[in-house]
């Protein structure tokens, strides 16, 4: 008889679970084509990128952006608003130009950056070594670039996803410090870029005591074929630039709160408010701010969440600062952290899903599964391991977290450049972004699925 009631009890919690999986889908699927429809992601990302512009960290743009963030948060809802303000380092942009003054004279087109040196007083000429690829330039003893400005021309392949970006990037982040180590006086490096303009692109560099900045790639390849011309090339550089050790930053805060037992837990969500200066930081990263606070309040539509669902519009991405502060602040509360995720990758279509470690068959995860088919997405076997720079610190620290993996095909043709404007986002790529992760959210904040227990039970 014991048995009996035990195989009955077991019996109806499976059906139980079975139907609330049911429930899950087929709301989950409601809310998917509810969000295709939605336009709110494409407001929040116009109205970021109209009303405020480029955000560089310790700018006036980036002030207007603080408020825009706690206004925009009211206006759809949110509560607890929080703004946590927090001290970080800041390079700020000055007149630059550049020129190759011989054998023949040409005007070349250069962005500086991030961390830069300026040139002294009335500029920097000198004669330029052109390495067609990094390792090349590594590959100098010290003392054998002195005197001269170091010139790096490898391109960055056009990848689906980030990887290229990955394997070049650190050309741009690492080179002036290495040039400066082999004597050189300044440091150019082709864009990390897969376009054909002459629009450069910017982005963070190391601090290494030289002018260092980035080349359009013409003007890249320019310089190639005049170093082929066995006569030296001469360069003059004009690179004005700041640098504040301590600027004033903010990651602003607002929640759709849980109701219940479970309203302590937290989902935490977001994408960066600050951009580079030369565009309108479009793509990056006021996208990912429209995708994940659409995202939020969709899923909230149906009722209450029973889980909180936090959307974080973090404040020093591009110059760094914004993970290691979200995680001092919030160290307290890291348990009670269900997942985190982060949008930063523009607005190209999400093609496929790295989910926490041994998650992809429970439930919850299964009636998300189900609703991607439709968009086209995949679910992969592999473990998310990253999501993001800003919650790289919480996720250091244990917080369970999920990829989404865009398709970044065009991305790097727009990114840091002065393309980075509203109209390169397709609507209809964004409000896929906001379909598959409006999904992910309703899921998990409305069951009862434990990522870290998963992951500590699933074989390593």
């Amino acid at each position: 008889m014991r048995k009996l009631i035990l195989l009955a009890a077991t019996a109806l919690t499976l059906s139980a679970s079975a139907a609330a999986a049911q429930d899950l889908s087929a709301t989950a699927a409601q809310l998917r084509d509810k969000a295709l429809a939605d336009t709110t992601a494409w407001t929040v990302t116009e109205q970021l990128t109209t009303d405020i512009g480029s955000r560089m960290v310790g700018s006036e743009g980036m002030v207007r952006a603080r408020d825009w963030a706690v206004a925009t948060f009211k206006r759809y809802g949110f509560e607890n608003i929080k703004v946590e303000s927090f001290k970080t380092p800041a390079w700020s942009r000055g007149a630059e130009s550049a020129e190759v003054v011989g054998p023949t004279p040409h005007k070349l087109h250069i962005l500086g950056l991030g961390g830069s040196a300026p040139t002294p007083p009335g500029g920097l000429t000198a004669e330029v070594m052109v390495f067609k690829t990094y390792q090349a330039m590594l590959d100098q003893p010290e003392g054998a670039l002195t005197g001269k400005i170091a010139v790096v021309t490898q391109a960055m392949p056009r990848t689906q996803d980030i990887s290229s970006y990955g394997l070049t990037g650190v050309q741009r982040r690492a080179g002036a410090g290495e040039a400066a180590r082999r004597g050189a006086v300044g440091y150019l490096v082709r864009s990390l870029s897969t376009d054909d303009t002459r629009l450069p692109h910017t982005g963070g560099g190391s601090r290494a005591g030289i002018p260092s900045a980035a080349l359009s790639p013409p003007d890249a390849e320019l310089l190639e074929r005049l170093a082929e011309r066995k006569k030296p090339v001469t360069v003059r550089l004009q690179m004005e630039s700041s640098f504040n050790p301590a600027a004033d930053a903010w990651n602003i805060s607002g929640e759709i709160r849980g109701t219940g037992k479970t309203a302590d837990e937290v989902i935490v969500i977001g994408g960066h408010l600050d951009s580079w200066d030369p565009g309108t930081g479009a793509i990056d990263d006021a996208s990912g701010i429209g995708i994940t606070l659409a995202a939020a309040k969709l899923a909230a539509q149906p009722g209450k969440p029973k889980r909180t669902v936090r959307v974080v519009m973090w404040g020093s991405e591009e110059q760094g600062g914004s993970s290691g502060a979200y995680l001092e602040a919030h160290r307290a509360e890291l348990p009670k952290l269900v997942v985190a995720g982060e949008s930063d990758l523009g607005a190209g279509k999400i093609f496929s899903i790295n989910l926490p470690g041994g998650s992809l068959d429970h439930p919850a995860m299964k009636a998300f599964r189900s609703t991607l088919p439709a968009l086209g997405v995949l679910v992969t076997r592999e473990p998310a391991s990253s999501g993001g720079s800003d919650i790289s610190g919480i996720v250091g620290a244990g917080v369970p977290v999920v990829d989404f993996n865009q398709d970044a095909s065009r991305y790097f043709d727009l990114h840091h450049s002065a393309d980075d404007t509203l109209d390169k986002i397709d609507p209809k790529e964004l409000a896929q972004n906001v379909a598959v992760w409006t999904s992910f959210l309703y899921t998990v904040a409305n069951s009862d699925i434990d990522f870290r227990a998963l992951a500590a039970a699933s074989p390593k």
